[in-house]
């Protein structure tokens, strides 16, 4: 409930099974001390020390996706009707994403880049900012409630 990183206790708290700290224990009924694995110890070190968040990779389909699709399409010869039954669509949905009325999902997409030959989907890094929270601006549940206390 602190957010205490010492010895945690499965305690029975108002009903409830929490792991908490010593302290926090005295609110309820202490059942047994929790048990940690040295390969969750592990982890929370590997975590605290990293210095570069990972980016995300985010995927999304090229904005000029319906000239690219019915160019492609022209260049096999196939009608949209005729490439609609090849890829298992429906014609009104190769109509509307030739059009641009329909963006295709990034599943679809990838269907049409394999049977077209072509590249629709389109990858950007989003990077984080490293972000050094003193202990001060962290707030735990019990920090909470003291402040709806007040």
């Amino acid at each position: 409930m602190c957010g205490s990183e010492e010895q945690l206790y499965i305690t029975d708290i108002e009903g409830t099974r929490l792991n908490v700290c010593r302290k926090c224990a005295g609110f309820g009924k202490i059942i047994t001390p929790l048990k940690t694995s040295p390969l969750v110890k592990k982890q929370k070190k590997a975590t605290k020390t990293e210095e570069e968040p990972e980016p995300d990779i985010i995927r999304m389909v090229m904005r000029e996706f319906p000239k690219k699709i019915r160019n492609a399409r022209e260049k096999l010869g196939l009608k949209q009707e005729e490439f609609a039954k090849k890829i298992k669509e429906k014609e009104s949905v190769v109509h509307k994403m030739e059009t641009g009325e329909l963006a295709p999902s990034l599943k679809l997409a990838e269907k049409l880049e394999k049977m077209l030959g072509i590249k629709l989907i389109e990858e950007y890094e989003e990077k984080h900012k490293k972000t050094t929270a003193t202990k001060a601006e962290k707030l735990t549940i019990g920090d909470m409630i003291k402040i709806k206390r007040r």
